[in-house]
């Protein structure tokens, strides 16, 4: 029998009954022999074969085994050292095959920089900051992230790409001197009523908008107020001041007062003024000086939200939108950012300013053919800064921008080069193009990650990957039942992600161990956010660091209300989808789609029941009782918290039931018992988060002939404690990251 090397089990008290093919007999051909086949899985036909003959069925054996879904509780199971045993001779022989035979997979040859690595791209090599959500649209998402579907460029994307492409060059050479509108929008459900992080205290309410100003002269700004669906201004009562800042300084101030003739036009038609604004990266400010906060006389304490007419009246006015137009007057060249990088030598020769240019766009040395196709553009238009104008649009909508591009080599596998390895890394942790740094020299991708790691860009990691793999973007569709949850609003959104997004990105500029994540004594709130929690003495709209007591049951992940919002409904909490978005997110495992025409819980058993109770209903139905089993225990445990993370001991007078339990028939009680059960077994959390960011920075969906790598990367980790740096230079060092098969 060849299923194993004798070394690989080779116990010093180990009888025959103890050996791999004893323990699968015993414990897994009943359900999987060729007569019953369970999951559509006959292991019986193949024990009697080499272990890689079938890596891919024994990879998914093991992946099973690690979570402990198989042998399903109740039937004879496996000591948890059998588990360990059985699992480590499965993985020894798996890993020795794989790294005699490297199989790194395949990512697509041609890539389409995403949304975001466009506008990054962009920033990076222009000094150019634009928003890229107005002018291109939201990317497909496939294994959980948007950087996965990006192989083609249909017709009407072109046109997009091509409209981003002219205005970023307008805003990059300046030399625009028509007048442009910018119309910025408030969202109707922010609360207007404290101040605004950004803008000078004493001052609530507004907008701060950053806007690069392409070119000096004079910009004229209008702002018109909220209005209710009668077309009234909202909380118009008595008189109040509205401010115009740029960069903080006082540029105009008016009065608006309620319309006595219901001319309610006229209230705000005035907020108009015209400035003189020098080019560059400017802060445009509007917001009104603070009068105090009215006595509210009401049964019961006043609502943190106050955005709309009915439910949540606004107490004061606030700005709908803010409206910029200009340059008018133009003066001269402009002085930003962008115009420096462009005429760093004071040159007007094309081919010096271009050739460093395209040699960062292309990520690659440039060659005469590149610059005969770029030349041309500035030769002949009818001004050198107009030619320079139209090259740039046209490298930055040029199949060597536009895409990544990695060559197939006659063999296979081979090594990626040391550019296609630079590109790789910089859109994995800056979601954007090489610098300097990784385009010129032999490539230290060890050292370079952690330089990289250091560098501000990294940021890239929270804002893409971790808003991605923790769901935080689906944020802003979610909108609880106002009737039950009357203090959601756009600033508890805000408020949720930004907390999140803060311990990932300690995680990261600390290179703290990434089990913080699950479990963490400190995390980071503004006022909005600790009142929404019930922790006293924070104040101010400044986010800041704060240790934490045990009462308030607030710390990693599964505490947080971002992630306790987006896994429930908008009336209720959803015990199927948290426990499912721990199974998937946290280890690494999802059940099956549900089967078809399976009836709602909601609207088909009695909502006056409990959630347990209801649920318990609906797994007596044998076509979900399988899955549910697996999910609905482990949400039951983060019960405690509502629809928008708040925590609760007792809900309409009965205390809450929050016992859960793994599929392998363990049990515990609560958020704190689901954190321990699941730091009981690091490696498991630890080898999916790194399979989500080797996809993320792969683009493409993990094999099982990636499973040795990641398993490699893992035990990296945990011989460093389990720090966040061990695992991106795992990850960059990995056979998958720097090699590619070739396409058969």
């Amino acid at each position: 029998m060849r299923l194993f090397l004798p070394v690989l089990f080779a116990l010093a008290s180990a009888s025959a009954a103890d050996t791999p093919t004893a323990v699968i007999e015993r414990f897994c051909i009943d359900c999987h022999d060729a007569d019953t086949k369970k999951g559509e899985l006959d292991l019986s036909s193949i024990l009697s074969d080499d272990i890689t003959t079938h890596s891919e069925i024994w990879e998914n054996v093991v992946r099973q085994l690690n979570v402990r879904f198989m042998p399903p509780a109740g039937k004879q199971r496996p000591s948890e050292e059998g588990y360990a045993d059985l699992i480590s001779a499965f993985t020894s022989e798996l890993d020795a095959h794989a790294a005699a035979h490297p199989n790194p997979g395949r990512t697509d040859t041609l890539r389409r920089l995403t949304r975001t690595e466009y506008q990054n791209a962009v920033r990076d090599l222009l000094a150019v900051d634009f928003d890229a959500q107005t002018l291109l649209p939201a990317d497909e998402s496939s294994h959980g992230f948007d950087n996965i579907t990006v192989g083609d460029l249909p017709p009407r994307l072109l046109d997009r790409y091509l409209t981003a492409a002219q205005k970023i060059a307008r805003l990059a050479v300046g030399n625009s001197a028509e007048p442009e509108i910018t119309a910025v929008r408030v969202a109707g459900d922010v609360t207007q009523e404290d101040h605004v992080p950004g803008l000078p205290l004493g001052t609530r309410g507004g907008a701060l908008i950053p806007h690069v100003f392409a070119q000096e002269g004079d910009y004229e700004v209008q702002v018109r107020l909220q209005r209710d669906r009668n077309e009234q201004v909202e909380g118009m009562r008595g008189q109040h001041e509205v401010q115009v800042l740029l960069d903080r300084d006082l540029k105009a101030q008016f009065t608006v007062r309620p319309a006595k003739d219901k001319n309610y036009e006229k209230i705000d038609a005035h907020l108009k003024t015209r400035f003189h604004v020098a080019s560059g990266a400017h802060e445009l400010g509007v917001t009104f000086p603070a009068q105090g906060s009215p006595i509210l006389e009401r049964l019961r304490q006043p609502y943190k939200a106050s955005f709309n007419l009915h439910r949540h009246p606004r107490q004061s006015p606030a700005v709908y939108q803010v409206t910029l137009t200009g340059p008018f007057d133009a003066k001269g060249a402009p002085d930003t950012p962008s115009r420096r990088l462009l005429f760093a030598q004071s040159s007007t020769d094309a081919k010096t300013i271009l050739t460093p240019l395209l040699r960062r766009a292309y990520r690659r040395p440039v060659n005469d053919e590149d610059l005969a196709r770029i030349l041309p553009f500035v030769k002949q238009a009818p001004s050198f800064e107009e030619g320079l104008e139209s090259a740039i649009a046209a490298i930055l909508v040029s199949r060597e921008f536009l895409f990544r591009t990695e060559r197939d080599q006659p063999q296979s596998p081979y090594r990626l080069t040391d550019l296609e390895l630079a590109s790789r890394l910089s859109f994995f942790l800056w979601s954007s193009i090489p610098d300097e740094g990784l385009l010129s020299g032999p490539l230290d991708l060890e050292a370079q990650a952690k330089r990289m790691l250091r560098d501000p860009r990294a940021a890239a990691l929270v804002q893409n990957f971790a808003d991605q793999w923790l769901y935080l973007r689906n944020l802003d569709s979610i909108t609880p039942d106002a009737r039950l949850y009357p203090d959601f609003d756009q600033n508890l959104r805000d408020s949720l992600r930004a907390e999140t997004e803060h311990l990932f990105e300690d995680i990261i500029q600390k290179d703290r161990s990434v089990l913080d994540l699950l479990r963490n004594d400190h995390t980071w709130l503004d006022e909005r956010l600790a009142a929404h929690y019930g922790i006293p003495h924070i104040y101010g709209s400044r986010f800041r660091e704060v240790a934490l007591s045990p009462e308030w049951q607030r710390g990693g992940l599964l505490r947080q209300g971002s992630i306790l919002t987006v896994t429930s409904y908008a009336t209720r909490t959803s015990p199927v989808i948290r426990g499912h978005w721990v199974l998937k997110n946290i280890l690494g495992t999802s059940p099956p789609p549900p089967p078809p025409n399976v009836p709602a819980l909601d609207g088909v058993i009695a909502e006056s029941l409990p959630i347990r109770q209801r649920l318990a209903m609906h797994r007596e139905n044998a076509a979900c009782a399988s899955c549910h089993a697996l999910m609905d225990p482990i949400g039951f445990s983060l019960e405690n918290y509502d629809a928008i993370g708040r925590w609760h001991d007792a809900m309409n007078g009965q205390k809450i039931d929050a016992l859960g339990g793994f599929a392998d028939g363990s049990e515990f009680a609560g958020v704190s018992g689901l954190e321990e059960a699941l730091l009981k077994h690091p490696e498991l959390f630890v080898a999916t988060l790194t399979e989500k960011l080797l996809t993320y920075a792969l683009g493409r969906g993990l094999e099982t002939s990636d499973a040795p790598a990641v398993r490699k990367i893992v035990q990296r980790a945990k011989e460093n404690g389990w720090k966040f740096s061990q695992l991106i230079v795992g990850i960059v060092t990995s056979v998958p990251f720097t090699m590619r098969s070739t396409q058969p």
